[in-house]
Order: structure tokens, then sequence, then C-alpha cells
């Protein structure tokens, strides 16, 4: 189980503030607070409070771009004029990339009698929610598989069952991101992919990277990590196979591990491909995706919309419509690569 205290700051996002929230370590929370007050501390508040209580339990860990992604879910509930800790409460749990750890954090947040359900991670994740919960349990999620294949809904349009939510479907921008990739580094005829084998779309993803490589004219290497040691192997391991460009996986796992794999990519003089902003603006060169703050804003703003009474099954699944290019020129220039103007004309944000 993990539960996390936050402490309050602001974060400046374009022209919104939002406010930080910023998990402490497991160990500052050990000797800090008993055990069994941290237990009844979100429920405890909503229980004395007779307010809502939404159960959040998510794939990855409360580090990195996530705790500013946390604070535009909390937004995203504002919006629907609900503000934690006086209409609402909101307690969380944290798989830290061992998905299989899903179903015991669910039913340890259903025992708190929930409203309902926030799910944030790959397919199976969710399905891990669905199955410990009950159908009367309403379930906001956010994914970056398919929501339909995996049979979580029955349709994006209609879902039809207890659980709605944003999905952004990355996996299928993977060909333009090699396509950026090859005319970024076109002289790589070798490229890299890191990807989470705990995702159920893991397969999915390597064969759809594997044809669009084919299709461009490139091998595609595939290198697998679950844990965070295991990532310097996998990039030994591609570098070793005379990789000279990398296509980041997607997954909340590997999100999280972005300034471990930013700097490894720094130290293997990497050119390597992200699937947004937050790698991006934290060192890493180049990345094509949608903005992932703005779907958890999505997935808040669906939470309040349960606990104001729709149903699930009548608010169809959200699909990004907006992606977005960012170059990050400093490190292009620390790899002594020249970004090409046809490149850079493309780029919606160029950080220098």
């Amino acid at each position: 189980m993990r539960v996390s205290v936050v402490l309050a700051g602001r974060e400046r996002r374009g022209n919104r503030d939002f406010k930080c929230i910023e998990p402490m370590k497991r160990r500052d929370l050990i000797t800090a607070i008993p055990a069994a007050a941290i237990l009844r501390s979100a429920a405890g508040r909503a229980q004395s409070l007779q307010v809502p209580l939404i159960g959040f339990v998510h794939g990855s860990a409360p580090v990195g771009q996530y705790k500013s992604y946390v604070a535009s879910f909390v937004a995203g509930l504002r919006e629907e004029d609900f503000e934690s800790g006086r209409n609402v409460a909101v307690e969380y749990r944290w798989a830290e990339g061992e998905y299989e750890r899903v179903p015991g954090l669910t039913t340890d947040l259903l025992s708190l009698k929930p409203s309902l359900i926030v799910a944030y991670g790959p397919p199976n994740l969710l399905r891990a929610a669905l199955d410990a919960a009950s159908r009367d349990v309403p379930i906001v999620f956010g994914t970056g598989g398919d929501p339909v294949a995996a049979g979580i809904v029955a349709s994006l349009a209609r879902p039809g069952g207890n659980a709605t939510g944003v999905a952004n479907r990355t996996n299928t921008l993977d060909i333009k991101r090699l396509e950026l990739l090859r005319d970024l580094v076109p002289q790589a005829s070798i490229i890299a992919m890191i990807l989470n084998p705990k995702n159920s779309d893991a397969q999915e993803v390597t064969k759809g990277a594997q044809e669009g490589a084919r299709t461009l004219g490139r091998e595609l290497v595939v290198a697998y990590a679950t844990m965070p040691e295991q990532l310097d192997q996998a990039f030994a391991s591609v570098v070793q196979q005379g990789a000279g460009a990398m296509l980041m996986g997607s997954d909340t796992f590997l999100n999280a591990q972005a300034d471990r794999i930013i700097a490894l990519a720094a130290r293997y003089r990497m050119p390597a491909m992200y699937n947004g902003r937050a790698f991006v603006e934290r060192g890493g060169l180049i990345g094509y995706g949608t903005n992932f703050a703005d779907m958890y804003r999505l997935v808040g703003i669906y939470a309040g919309k349960v606990l104001k009474g729709a149903k699930p099954a009548d608010l169809p699944v959200v699909e990004p419509t907006r992606f977005e290019l960012l170059i990050n020129l400093n490190t292009a220039k620390a790899l002594g690569l020249a970004i090409p103007q046809t490149v850079l004309a493309r780029a919606d944000e160029v950080v220098e």
C-alpha cells in the first residue's frame, strides 16, 4: 500500500497557476506519522466532513512529472466545483510500476467506501482495477492504450458499463515519432526502442514499431525494462547492437524514470525521441505527443461529473485531438547534433 502526504507549493504552467503536490518519501512518511493515522487520512476527513471520497490508483510513483499531473487532476476537479479538503477528499495509491499490485491497492481503496475510483495506467492496470471493483462503483480512467480492444468499454462513444475516461492511444503516434527521428538522425540505420513488458500493449507496440521502421528502411532493436536498474542494462544492450537513435516507449513506469532515462541518453550520446513535453523540459532531445497535464485535467473533470450524478455509461471516452512537437536545442548542441530546418519548422516549441 502507498499512502501519500502532500506539501503545497505552486507551479507556473502557461498562463495558469496550479497547486503543486509533492509526496514525501516513504521513509520520511513512516517516521513522521503513525500508520494508523495515515490510514485514516483522506477517508477520515471524508467521513468527518460528510464529503465524497475518490480512490485514486496509479500504475507509477508520485515522482517527476506525476507530481504536477496530480495537480492538474485536482484542477480538473475544481472546474467541476470540487475542491480537495472542502467538499471532496482523494485517497491515493501508487503501484510504482508493479502492475500486479493494482488489485490489492484497489481492494484497499474500496474498503474506504469511495464514491468512485480513478485508475490511471495501461489497459491491464484498468482491467485489474475493474475486476477488483463491483459494477456498482463508477470508474474514471486515463490510459495510453485502447480501452475498446482491452474490453474496458464497449465503444468510445457509448462505454456501456461503469467505466469511462480519457484514452490517449499514443501507440498510433509511434510511426510519426519514427519519421521525425529518421529526419533528425538520417545516418542512424538502427533505431532502438525500450519498453516495459508488463504493459499489456508492449507486444502490439513492438509489432507496430517494427513495421514502421521497416517502412522507413530502418532496423528496430528492442530492449525491455521493468525496474530502474534494468534501464542501464537496456541502454548498454542497444548501444552494443549498433543503435544510433532511440524511441522511448510510452508507459507510466518509464515516464516516472524520466530523469534516469535522460541521464543515460546523455551518457551514451544517444539521440532519443520521447512521448511528450515532460521529457524535453527535463533535458530530453525531442518529444512528440499529447499534453499529458491536460489529460489529467480531463480525468478530473470527468470525475467531477460522475460525483454530480452522471453515469459513466453515458459519458463518451475522450480522445486528445491536439499534439505537440518540442525540441531541446541545448541537448542537441551537447550531442553535436544539427537540427534540420525541416524539423525545426514543424516544432510547436523550442527549448533553449
